[in-house]
């Protein structure tokens, strides 16, 4: 039997480890990966892009926010994986009355590891989940911190959302070294406008891939109407609380060879 309250509270409890899973969460798609669930894992949605031959393998079922549940339903799930900021509050409740939900909140990096550990409970994979989470805690000891530079972390281009104080994003910056602009505001994820960020006056903007896609053009762009140096950051190394958390060190430093 096990038992456990996910980390909204809602008690799961399963006669046995869960064999046909549906995953709502990318980054979390990836972990049940890493911990060896590969057979295991029945949907995903269209989001999930790692490991990429999984697109093909798995079913599709839908978004992160617009989920079909009658295709989850054929799965026929055991157990699905959600998350209160990813996916809607109103799919998860849903969801919860006909399936046990395990639904992450997570903002900081201890709580990713909490996540960690209770998956690796549930699936009977508490050795690998530890593994992980000490081969990135080793990781993180090899970070070449960067030199307490002040950026401005955009997530969106129209209006200008930038990400904020309680935002697994700011943990992630504040491992790296940065010193986020943001970090002491009321919102966790901050509209401005252009005037406003030129008024913040950031050393460095940082331009995510996700949610939204900025490319070459906007960085230019930026540049041009505010003055400040941008950089093309990858989102997946910012937001995604899982296993990509190991490649953190490695990319900070192609990433200071850029700068």
């Amino acid at each position: 039997m096990i038992s456990l309250k996910d980390q909204i509270g809602h008690l799961i409890e399963l006669d046995r480890a869960p064999k046909r899973i549906v995953s709502l969460v990318p980054s979390q798609t990836e972990l049940l990966h890493d911990l060896g669930l590969g057979s295991s894992v029945v949907g995903i949605t269209k989001f999930c892009i790692h490991p990429r031959n999984w697109k093909k393998s798995k079913s599709i079922i839908g978004g992160t926010k617009n989920v079909h549940h009658d295709k989850i339903a054929s799965l026929k799930p055991d157990l699905i994986i959600a998350n209160k900021e990813e996916n809607t509050k109103e799919d998860v409740k849903k969801l919860q009355e006909y399936y046990p939900v395990y639904t992450s909140d997570i903002f900081t990096i201890p709580e990713s590891f909490v996540m960690m550990n209770d998956l690796g409970l549930i699936f009977n994979k508490q050795e690998e989940a530890s593994s992980l989470i000490k081969a990135i805690e080793h990781s993180f000891k090899t970070i070449r911190k960067s030199k307490n530079k002040t950026v401005a972390y955009l997530i969106w281009q129209n209006p200008i959302m930038l990400a904020g104080k309680r935002t697994f994003i700011q943990s992630m910056l504040e491992l790296g070294g940065f010193k986020n602009i943001l970090a002491s505001t009321e919102s966790r994820y901050p509209e401005v406008s252009l005037e406003q960020l030129k008024k913040l006056n950031p050393d460095y903007l940082l331009l995510s891939s996700e949610p939204f896609p900025f490319k070459p053009k906007h960085k230019s762009e930026l540049e041009k109407r505010t003055g400040i140096p941008s950089i093309l950051v990858d989102g997946e190394m910012f937001s995604w609380y899982g296993s990509r958390m190991l490649k953190f060190s490695n990319y900070l430093d192609n990433l200071t060879l850029r700068q």
